[in-house]
């Protein structure tokens, strides 16, 4: 999976025109890439819509090569999602968003009262969601629907800690 990955990416990075280096490691979890580029923002975007983008393409590339048998002859490779990281960029987001939903979580207990966070792509939702779950005397939720889709965080926790 690491080979046909860094293929993919090796030919994305070339149609656009970016120079820079990557890694590939698989893991139980996925397959993390860490790409490093003196261009990082074109990669990353704003809010790191482009990085978004970018791994969902490369996920998509390889479930259709995989689907289709063109991963090679072993039947056995395992789909796995692909996580793609630009400079750090995601990791130091993940970071900043983990210690966030900490402070949020007891700005909820100590008020008591819920709190809505502002519309967030479902990666860092789930960062946050991980977080809360963690967290006695909060629970978290998804609300809305797109673009509009938000976390409310609300005092007290059903789930056994």
């Amino acid at each position: 999976m690491e080979a046909k990955v860094s293929e993919i990416l090796e030919n994305v990075l070339s149609l656009l025109s970016l120079e820079g280096s990557f890694d590939v490691e698989e893991k139980e979890e996925g397959v993390f890439v860490s790409i490093e580029t003196e261009d990082a923002g074109r990669l990353i975007g704003h809010n790191g819509e482009t990085l978004t983008a970018l791994q969902l393409l490369v996920n998509l590339i390889v479930m259709r090569q995989l689907a289709s048998g063109e991963a090679g002859q072993d039947r056995a490779i395992e789909a796995k999602r692909v996580i793609v990281d630009v400079s750090n960029w995601r990791k130091d987001k993940e970071d900043d968003l983990a210690q966030r939903a900490k402070r949020w979580a007891e700005e909820v207990k100590e008020s008591g009262k819920p709190m809505e966070l502002e519309s967030m792509p479902s990666w860092q939702r789930r960062v946050v969601h991980m977080v809360i779950q963690e967290t006695k005397g909060v629970s978290s939720e998804s609300v809305g629907e797109g673009l509009d889709r938000h976390l409310v965080i609300t005092p007290g926790n059903t789930s056994e800690k």
